[in-house]
C-alpha cells in the first residue's frame, strides 16, 4: 500500500471509530451520572454546584447573561459542560424557554446557526441536552439538524425525555452518535431537599439496575434545596457501591487523532 493511501486509511478507521462510539457497561461497579441544568443565570445552586465535589455535570443555557463565564468557571473547576439547548415545548410559558430556542417555524440553516452560536458560547461543552423541547424532540427535521451538528463537532447527546416520542434515539442510533436518555428528575419548582433525597434513593435503585443511569436536576429558586438533597444522598450511593462519573467516561475507545482530541478534560481543539 502506498503512503498516501495508508494515510487515508487511517483517516477513514479514525473517523469510523468515532461515530462507532458507544457507552461500555463496567460490570466491576455500577456507575451514574448527575446532570445539573439551566446554568447560565444568576440563580440559586450555581454557586454550590460549581465548587462541587463529586461529579457534577453542568448543562448551561448558551444565552443567558453569565453562560459565558459559567462555562469556563465549570471547566476549571474540572467539572464537564453541555450544551442546554431551549428548544419548543407543546405548552408552557415562554418565559421559561428562554432567548433564541430552536423552534419548528426556523428553517434548517437558522437552527444550524444557533447550534453553532451555542457552541461558540459555550465553547467547553462536550455534549448537548434539550431544555424543554417536548415538540421540537418529535420533529425528525430538527432532530436531524441537531445529531448533525453533534456528529460534525464530536459532541455526544442527552434526551431529556420530556416526551415519550422523541426520535432523537431513533435518529442518533441510524447517525453512529453516541447519545443517553435521562432516566429520572430530581426536583421540579416546589421540591424541597426531602424531595431531592427521596429521589435521589429511586436513582440508586435505577443505577443498581442499569449501567448508564442518568439523573437530572436544577439550578434556580430551588437549587440550593436540590444541592442539598443530592449531597444528603452521597452516602448512601457510595454505601452501595455507585460511582459517580461523567457521560463521558462512558465513551469508548478513547483516542487521538491528527483530526481531533477526545480527551476527559479541555475544549476541543
Amino acid at each position: 500500500m502506498c503512503r498516501s493511501s495508508y494515510k487515508k486509511s487511517l483517516i477513514v478507521v479514525s473517523v469510523f471509530l468515532w461515530f462507532s462510539l458507544s457507552f461500555s457497561n463496567v460490570a466491576t461497579a455500577h456507575k451514574a451520572a448527575i446532570i445539573i441544568d439551566d446554568f447560565g443565570g444568576d440563580v440559586g445552586g450555581v454557586e454550590q454546584f460549581l465548587n462541587a465535589t463529586f461529579p457534577v455535570t453542568a448543562a448551561i443555557m448558551p444565552f443567558q447573561d453569565y453562560s459565558i463565564a459559567q462555562d469556563k468557571q465549570a471547566f476549571d473547576a474540572g467539572l464537564e459542560v453541555i450544551i442546554h439547548m431551549p428548544m419548543e415545548p407543546k405548552k408552557g410559558k415562554r418565559s421559561w424557554l428562554g432567548p433564541k430556542a430552536i423552534t419548528t417555524d426556523l428553517s434548517n440553516s437558522e437552527i444550524m446557526h444557533l447550534l453553532e452560536e451555542a457552541l461558540e458560547r459555550v465553547p467547553h461543552a462536550r455534549g448537548l441536552n434539550n431544555h424543554m423541547g417536548s415538540k421540537a424532540m418529535e420533529d425528525e427535521r430538527i432532530v436531524r439538524c441537531v445529531v448533525s451538528f453533534a456528529k460534525d463537532h464530536h459532541l455526544y447527546l442527552i434526551d431529556s425525555g420530556t416526551t415519550a416520542r422523541s426520535v432523537l434515539p431513533t435518529v442518533a442510533t441510524e447517525e453512529g452518535v453516541p447519545f443517553l436518555v435521562r432516566n429520572i428528575f430530581l426536583d421540579d419548582t416546589l421540591a424541597n431537599r426531602h424531595h431531592v433525597y427521596q429521589k435521589m434513593q429511586q436513582f440508586i435503585q435505577i443505577a443498581q439496575k442499569e449501567h448508564t443511569a442518568i439523573a437530572i436536576g436544577h439550578v434556580g429558586v430551588k437549587g440550593e434545596e436540590t444541592y442539598a438533597g443530592i449531597t444528603q444522598a452521597l452516602p448512601n450511593l457510595k454505601k452501595q457501591g455507585i460511582e459517580l462519573v461523567y457521560p463521558s467516561e462512558w465513551l469508548t475507545p478513547k483516542f487521538d487523532t491528527d483530526l481531533y482530541r477526545i480527551t476527559k478534560k479541555g475544549a476541543r481543539p
